[in-house]
């Protein structure tokens, strides 16, 4: 992807922000231009053509609007010859448990003729409606490692047999690089919270072992920018 077409498509997925605050399009816009996953989201084979999606933990729903702006641009013809067509939202839900960031995501979405649902809640205790795809993007290590596992299992029950999680963390045996990304983690939370939160690491291999103990086959692609020690894996009912 060009960098030229990359700043195009940020600017279009992070325009229903505006609507919602300054804040939240600044924050759309910084994150979805920094953040290596948006790109990645977009390569051959990761996410299925046409999908129903659950989001937990999906903050102000950037992974729905980048989608949705990918898909705006290719329906307009402004997309590359050289990339694959972008993966289509079928539906959306998304969970998350800052009142705040829902209320940006619901602004944000208000006018958008695709399902767009975002609601209050926690991952933990949440309904898992029928999706073919869930999304815990940096957020599992917000919980005890206890209700990780449960979570994780209540995933794999609900997904049919085509059924994708895909997965963001950090790998705690990565050193300097997991302790940075620890500590900005932190900070996010006490900036949004007014708290630092307990995190509740594993190393990459631990986390890989816990996926296929429950059911998962699994597939890596590091994210590792700017220092931090970030994988995304993408786990499949095996």
């Amino acid at each position: 992807m060009s960098a030229t077409f990359h700043k195009r498509l940020v600017t279009e997925a992070s325009a229903p922000y505006r609507s919602a605050s300054p804040w939240a399009w600044h924050f759309a816009r910084g994150k979805l231009g920094a953040d290596l996953l948006f790109t990645a989201l977009l390569d051959p084979g990761l996410l299925p053509a046409r999908g129903r999606y659950l989001d937990l933990g999906c903050g102000q729903g950037l992974l729905a609007a980048w989608l949705l702006a990918a898909a705006r641009l290719h329906d307009r013809g402004q997309w590359p010859a050289d990339l694959p067509p972008p993966p289509r939202l079928a539906d959306y839900q998304g969970v998350e448990l800052l009142a705040a960031a829902v209320r940006r995501a619901r602004t944000a979405f208000t006018d958008s003729p695709a399902p767009i649902r975002v609601n209050s809640g926690d991952m933990c205790t949440a309904p898992l409606p029928a999706a073919d795809v869930v999304s815990l993007i940096d957020v599992l290590h917000y919980i005890p490692a206890d209700r990780q596992e449960a979570l994780l299992r209540r995933i794999r029950d609900s997904l049919g047999s085509d059924g994708r999680l895909l997965l963001r963390v950090g790998d705690a045996a990565a050193g300097l690089p997991y302790r940075l990304s620890r500590l900005t983690d932190s900070l996010v939370v006490l900036a949004h919270c007014g708290r630092f939160p307990r995190l509740h690491g594993r190393p990459l291999d631990a986390w890989l072992t816990l996926l296929q103990n429950i059911g998962f086959r699994t597939e890596t692609r590091p994210m590792g920018s700017a220092g931090f020690a970030n994988t995304l894996i993408l786990a499949q009912v095996a």
